[in-house]
């Protein structure tokens, strides 16, 4: 996979894009640009996946809307590593950690849950 670093634009990731301001290959954005920093959120207003709610609102040009505690069983969790998507309950009850490659979340995102899910 040969993915280069944009400006605002998007990043092809497996099937998966994902939008974005100097997005990486492991969905790092300029606003969040950690080792840890590999998860990307699919926005249930545009159904499309930024690296961060910065991002989404820099690049999509409409309000965002969070997903209900309902529909936690939604896929709307990108691994940056694996490209595993995830869904909501996966990704919140992970311990900051991918299922599937191990890899570690960071930790810090649990307090821009409420950005994202109800």
């Amino acid at each position: 996979m040969n993915l280069k670093i944009r400006e605002k634009g998007s990043v092809k990731m497996k099937k998966v894009e994902v939008k974005g301001v100097k997005v990486d290959k492991q969905t790092r954005c300029e606003h969040y640009h950690t080792e840890k920093d590999i998860i990307a959120i699919k926005f249930k207003c545009c159904n499309t996946y930024y690296p961060c709610h910065l991002c989404h609102e820099e690049v999509a040009g409409h309000e965002s809307v969070i997903w209900k505690r309902e529909e936690r069983g939604q896929k709307a969790i990108l691994c940056g590593v694996c490209k595993t998507e995830l869904t909501i309950n996966a990704y919140v009850n992970s311990g900051s950690k991918c299922p599937v490659c191990k890899s570690s979340f960071n930790e810090g995102c649990q307090t821009h849950y409420h950005l994202y899910f109800e």
